[in-house]
């Protein structure tokens, strides 16, 4: 066996501890901390002792043959491409990517969902227009290294370094979290045969500076949440997101409503935790080894969770920014699911009530463009509705453009709240 496999080794067992030392776990509790941080070494000197004893027995069976390498098709974090085509590590990952569930089956799995999200946009970053290679301009760094890359043609954020942890960029960093709030993000699914340790890290901070959740997801599926409680205690949850993705994108929310928190994977529900201490920030990050990629997108934030019947009783119409679609396409997300089958439920359940489905855009485009896409948009989600059982007398969709903002287009936070779907009450 070859020194350096053994440097390698030792180094991956040191990278885990510092993981700690700095602070991942503050603040869960000294119990919670103690099992996860035991967890967390047992796994580390699992993989050591494995790689050793693989690399033991292959020189003792293939006396004199070198150490298998690193293969080929496996991404690497650090040389993301200088364009946006598909030449990049990642979507060189995709091509071999496991068969994804089903679109329809993923559809079902978000109509069911319980996930409610905020009605308040605070901050929303697709990564569009950012340049290539550099630091993510809407974000703050933490540790490590984050720099913007390209996946399928489309902006993404590459968290570099294992260590690496982010935060957003906002007005009062110390406190923007309202006691009702959700957090979602895309995330690059990572390549389960080469170790569980691509992991996704979401840490919720209170005004201490103190992490009250830590939510985990490794490339198996798998991941573990802890948190502290009011009365000082901690606590701790196993799960497996049972529809997770490798090689593809998956969905990651969070919702928090006073204190209780709720984490979900792709529409399936896999934390549901009472009784958490509120957070009043958050950042992500990742603890993965070295040759693997860690890409995030789309990340939104949002305060407050209104029901869809009150808000149509207070104004007449619902505004919704859980409605989702693909980059300058009509094609609706799976996770939009969510709040259309809310919607659909509203309507079976007051079978007099019509909508006129409402599509706007931001001022980003020609006027022409966002005039057809908007209308695209809103004649897709009439067809879903029409499709999941509501009459087509019901429904009228129109396209409103960039015509009628609810906030001002010079800011990132006006731009996405007037990237929406509204449902008025005819």
């Amino acid at each position: 066996m070859k020194i350096k496999h053994l440097i390698a080794l030792i180094a991956l067992t040191m990278m885990a501890s510092a993981i700690y030392a700095q602070g991942y776990l503050q603040g869960l509790g000294k119990k919670v901390a103690e099992r996860a941080r035991q967890k967390v070494e047992q796994k580390v000197e699992q993989k050591v002792d494995d790689a050793v004893d693989k690399a033991v027995d292959d020189a003792f069976e293939a006396p004199g043959k070198a150490v298998k390498k690193k293969r080929q098709s496996e991404p690497e974090a650090s040389e993301p491409e200088a364009d946006e085509s598909n030449e990049n590590p990642a979507a060189d990952a995709s091509s071999k990517a496991s068969t994804p569930p089903p679109a329809k089956t993923m559809e079902a799995t978000y109509a069911k969902s319980d996930f409610v999200p905020g009605d308040e946009v605070i901050f929303d970053d697709p990564v569009e227009g950012e340049q290539m290679g550099e630091f993510p301009s809407r974000w703050d760094l933490m540790q490590g290294n984050a720099e913007v890359a390209a996946l399928d043609g489309h902006r993404v954020i590459n968290l570099v370094d294992p260590s690496t942890t982010i935060a957003p960029l906002m007005k009062d960093m110390q406190a923007y979290l309202g006691e009702a709030f959700t957090l979602e993000y895309d995330f690059w699914g990572g390549d389960s045969q080469s170790g569980p340790w691509n992991s996704y890290m979401t840490y919720l901070i209170n005004e201490n500076g103190d992490a009250v959740a830590e939510i985990i997801i490794d490339a198996d599926a798998s991941g573990r949440c802890g948190w502290s409680k009011p009365s000082g205690d901690g606590g701790e949850q196993n799960f497996t997101a049972k529809n997770y993705r490798n090689k593809e994108w998956n969905h990651m929310a969070i919702s928090f409503n006073k204190r209780a928190l709720k984490v979900y994977i792709n529409g399936q529900r896999v934390v549901n935790v009472p009784n958490c201490v509120r957070p009043v920030r958050l950042s992500i990050g990742r603890a993965s080894w070295d040759d693997h990629v860690n890409y995030i997108t789309n990340i939104r934030i949002c305060n407050g969770a209104v029901p869809l019947y009150n808000r149509l009783t207070t104004d007449g119409k619902i505004v919704t920014y859980a409605i989702t679609f693909d980059p300058g396409k009509a094609t609706i997300k799976p996770e939009s699911m969510t709040e259309i089958a809310r919607i659909q439920k509203l309507m079976q359940d007051n079978p007099t009530l019509k909508f006129e489905v409402q599509g706007h855009c931001d001022n980003t485009g020609s006027a022409a463009v966002n005039d057809k896409l908007s209308q695209q948009r809103a004649e897709a989600i009439k067809a879903k509705l029409e499709e999941m059982g509501i009459a087509s007398s019901r429904l009228t969709a129109v396209g409103k453009g960039s015509r009628e903002p609810l906030a001002d287009n010079s800011t990132d936070e006006g731009r996405a709240k007037n990237r929406r779907v509204e449902f008025v009450k005819k």
